[in-house]
């Protein structure tokens, strides 16, 4: 919520500006662009430009905040050790950096705003509306102490922002991507090319003798590291899910309904909403003679057009009675039928006309329709309670010094060994072990720990535990050539009958470079098919490998636009190799105004604000003279 208050006043260029600029752009040249790193920074100082100190302090709120937003949003616990692998402590750094920069630019350029013009700002922000859509001092208020924050506090930050967007916005305003680049960029995503291919076919080069052993042994001391064993390892794992003891709990029905019946009005119940229209007036007597006026047969549009509102102006939403905060305005709502229009009803605003645009009923879900759900949850419940027990069993066993077979056997409870695991979690045939519980986060620990070692108890995000043990460990060496023998052989066959192909096919290509026509050589060279292919464009490489509905694997469609129109190429096949020669290229005409071209122009021109904005900072940091205590950072964050 503190990072939405923070945004709320920004426009595009707020945005960029933290999210991007401020992170992964500006970083670059501030950690790597700074040379004087430590000198002159006290112990509290995190870094410096110009004469602005960023202090620990500030660095250590504003890495929680952002931390608990990210946490919000994936919608669990996210460690501090992720949050440095994502980068999170430079870029919360790299922001620290950049708005000091700007506040201090402003401060010499000599900007000011009216505490009046920031107030009319917050005031404007919907974050701060009631449900009649002005601002709520108490939403206001509330929002603030639940982050934490002072009014004071709030309104500077607002003041400081303001005054960096009057920097960014006169950098970067008028700033769109030229004509010239976007027909660049529009031919090199619609061009389209027709080509002729036929397919050489690795039988084309005839039986590959098999290797002399001097050949053999070279080509697998070249590739000796590719074909060693990787470290693989023996694991017993005793694991509690609340999952699966759920299967396992008895849940008497009457315990079902009771639940349901307890939240049955806040999960299972939508109150009954209406649509409303508003229309304001200064006191009782204008809004009474706007209603006498529909009583002698005006509609509600013309007493909107008379007050010059919109309709969508006058809209206060789709709204349930808790949502309307002045009970006069609830009560006369929700006691009009649909399409009626209230007497006039005075507020603490002034006078209003009410009208009930239309009425969603409240409904409710039978019980039968969720009953299984909550079923379900009760059991885990139960379960959960259980685990709890069970894991204190077993902790006081393994304290008694026994192993987790016989932790096991003494509770009832089932173990699970895993004969051989590596590091990525695949069996020695090489396939994906499936069951294994908190995969990730257990062969982290298995592969960090050794056969004998007391292990800590892991936790799932299911809220279960695993316990394992290493029972034995298969250290990854380098096999011999021997061991190998039919898997380098089988590589060595493949490179061979693909060298072999390559120099044919460029024999070929020759050919047809000499002006023999590609049907011709194909012909020539065995009767091969040739294939005509029409439309070929960029967009037919596909990242995942798949083949694409033309039918020319990636790799061919990318030589296809290495080579000019009437080219001649070549690329691998899974079957031999594809020879291909350009007929034709063209591009659609260049319409600006296309849905598909103003999309890209709108991302050029963002991409391009967010370069020179990036230059722009990264000048001044350098003119302020910018320090950053680097060590202090790493003590920082590994406290965490």
């Amino acid at each position: 919520m503190l990072e939405a208050m923070r945004v709320a006043t920004r426009g595009w260029i707020g945005r960029s500006l933290m999210t991007l600029v401020m992170g992964l752009i500006i970083l670059s040249f501030i950690i790597w662009g700074v040379g004087d790193m430590f000198r002159n920074l006290g112990a509290n100082t995190l870094a410096k430009v110009g004469d602005t100190e960023i202090t620990t302090q500030a660095y250590r709120e504003a890495y929680s905040t952002i931390l608990q937003r990210l946490q919000r949003q994936a919608r669990r616990a996210i460690t501090h050790e992720e949050a440095r692998m994502l980068g999170l402590d430079r870029q919360i750094l790299a922001r620290l950096i950049g708005e000091a920069t700007l506040n201090q630019e402003a401060d010499k350029l000599g900007l000011a705003l009216a505490d009046s013009e920031i107030a009319r700002i917050i005031a404007k922000d919907e974050l701060f509306k009631g449900a009649n859509g002005a601002f709520d001092r108490q939403r206001f208020e509330a929002l603030l102490r639940d982050n934490g924050m002072t009014e004071k506090t709030f309104v500077r930050e607002q003041h400081e922002l303001l005054l960096r967007h009057m920097i960014t916005d006169a950098v970067v305003t008028g700033l769109s991507v030229p004509k010239i680049m976007l027909e660049m960029i529009h031919a090199f995503q619609t061009e389209a090319r027709d080509v002729d291919t036929f397919l050489l076919p690795a039988s084309s080069v005839g039986e590959i003798a098999a290797p002399t052993e001097d050949e053999l042994s070279k080509y697998f001391a070249d590739r000796a590291q590719a074909y060693a064993t990787q470290e693989r390892r023996k694991l017993l794992i005793l694991s509690l899910d609340p999952t699966t003891l759920a299967a396992t709990q008895t849940i008497a029905p009457e315990d079902v309904q009771k639940l349901y019946d307890s939240v049955k009005a806040e999960r299972f119940s939508v109150p009954e909403k209406r649509q409303i229209e508003q229309i304001s007036f200064p006191d009782l007597a204008t809004a009474g003679k706007a209603r006498q006026r529909l009583d002698q047969g005006e509609n509600f549009e013309a007493l909107l057009a008379d007050q010059h509102i919109s309709a969508k102006d006058a809209d206060l939403g789709t709204l349930a009675r808790s949502d309307l905060i002045d009970q006069k305005i609830a009560e006369a709502a929700f006691a009009l039928p649909e399409g009626a229009v209230s007497q006039p009803i005075q507020d603490a605003f002034g006078a209003k006309l009410l009208r009930i645009v239309k009425i969603i009923p409240a409904s409710v879900q039978p019980f039968a329709s969720v009953e299984a759900g909550l079923k379900q949850e009760l059991a885990t419940a139960k379960a959960r309670q259980e685990i709890t027990g069970l894991h204190d069993k077993i902790e006081d066993l393994r304290a008694s010094g026994k192993n987790l077979s016989e932790v096991a056997q003494s509770l009832g409870l089932k173990t699970q060994l895993i004969e051989s695991v590596d590091a990525h979690g695949q069996n020695a045939q090489g396939a994906p072990i499936a069951d294994l519980p908190n995969g990730p986060a257990l062969l982290k620990a298995a592969f960090a720990s050794d056969v004998g070692v007391d292990n800590d108890t892991l936790t799932t995000p299911q809220g279960g535990f695993v316990w394992f043990e290493v029972q034995g460990v298969d250290k990854a060496r380098r096999r011999t050539l021997e061991e190998a023998r039919s898997e380098v052989e089988a590589a060595w066959r493949q490179d061979e009958t693909n060298r072999k192909l390559a120099l044919a096919a460029a024999e070929l290509i020759e050919q047809i470079d000499g002006g023999k026509s590609i049907a011709d050589v194909a012909r020539d060279h065995g009767n091969l098919e040739v294939r005509h292919v029409e439309g070929v464009t960029r967009a037919d490489v596909q990242p995942t490998g798949n083949t694409p509905g033309k039918g020319l694997p990636p790799n061919v469609v990318t030589q296809i636009f290495n080579v000019g129109v009437h080219g001649v190429g070549s690329a691998a096949d899974a079957s031999g190799r594809l020879i291909f020669q350009v007929q034709d290229a063209k591009v659609p005409p260049f319409d600006p105004a296309a849905p598909a071209l103003t999309a890209i122009a709108k991302e050029a021109d963002g991409g391009i604000k967010e370069d020179v904005l990036a230059q722009y900072v990264a000048k001044l940091q350098k003119d302020f003279g910018t320090k950053v205590n680097l060590q202090a950072l790493g003590s920082i964050t590994n406290s965490l």
